[in-house]
């Protein structure tokens, strides 16, 4: 026998099917929008990186030619290769062949360690230097498996007290403000101030401290290298304190570490 609630469990249930549904869709749609943003930036990045690659393929070559034929008799091409495969895959490593192989600290001094230890924490991991041994790199992993979500409490319970003053400054302006602008317009500005407090004092300072600290940097590299690093996406390809002749290296690579945490 039918009851009073069968065309309400009915009406719920396509109801929660329509909700699906346009949820799947909602999905679906932001799914190939990701995809099209992928494939619009693959293509901005091919079209503009691709002829200074060219440009730098063609002048390797053009120096390796040169290299050869002034050493003419004296080393064959394949033992210039080997040696050329030899540097690249130390430098990958983090060992740099320029002055004889010489630096004034080496990667793995204490400062160094504590930089990479920061980096693996923090999953910024630029992957100039790494473990070379196999217990260095069982090590990691145990040390990524626990610093990692250690990392994240420690940074949820620094953000909660974080937004301790936040609240208040967004309360003061609603105090001096909410008589002339309405909530909305309070809340962009809260938003706008706390956006000009980041990049000031997490990206515009340190940049410039950097560009004076690091010669062959300009300010843009600076800048760039400031937010790869506190985005976590961590490309490697600008490190501070990475030249092999960098004084205080190690107190250098200590401060960098607070900075970035």
């Amino acid at each position: 026998m039918a009851t009073d609630t069968e065309p309400i469990t009915e009406q719920r249930a396509t109801t929660g099917a329509l909700i699906l549904k346009r949820s799947n869709f909602r999905l679906f749609a932001l799914g190939i929008f990701y995809i099209l943003f992928l494939v619009i930036g693959a293509a901005v990045f091919a079209a503009i990186e691709e002829p200074p690659e060219s440009r730098l393929v063609d002048h390797i070559k053009d120096v390796r030619a040169a290299f050869l034929q002034k050493h003419n008799g004296c080393m064959t091409n394949d033992e210039l290769e080997t040696f050329i495969t030899e540097v690249v895959q130390a430098a990958n490593r983090g060992v740099s062949a320029v002055k004889n192989a010489t630096q004034s600290e080496p990667n793995w001094s204490f400062g160094q360690a504590f930089f990479f230890a920061s980096t693996v924490v923090t999953t910024i991991g630029y992957g100039r230097v790494t473990p070379l041994s196999d217990a260095g790199k069982a090590f990691c992993i145990l040390f990524a498996v626990v610093g990692i979500p250690l990392t994240l409490v420690l940074f949820t319970a620094c953000v909660e007290r974080l937004m301790i003053p936040t609240r208040q400054l967004l309360y003061w302006l609603y105090g001096k403000l909410g008589h002339l602008y309405k909530v909305f317009h309070i809340q962009v500005l809260h938003l706008a101030i706390i956006l000009l407090i980041h990049v000031v004092f997490f990206m515009l300072i340190p940049a410039g401290i950097y560009t004076a600290l690091e010669p062959s940097w300009n300010y843009l590299d600076a800048f760039y290298y400031c937010f790869i690093s506190l985005s976590t996406i961590g490309l490697g390809d600008y490190i501070p304190g990475d030249s092999s002749d960098q004084p205080h290296r190690a107190l250098y690579k200590v401060a960098t570490t607070f900075y970035l945490l």
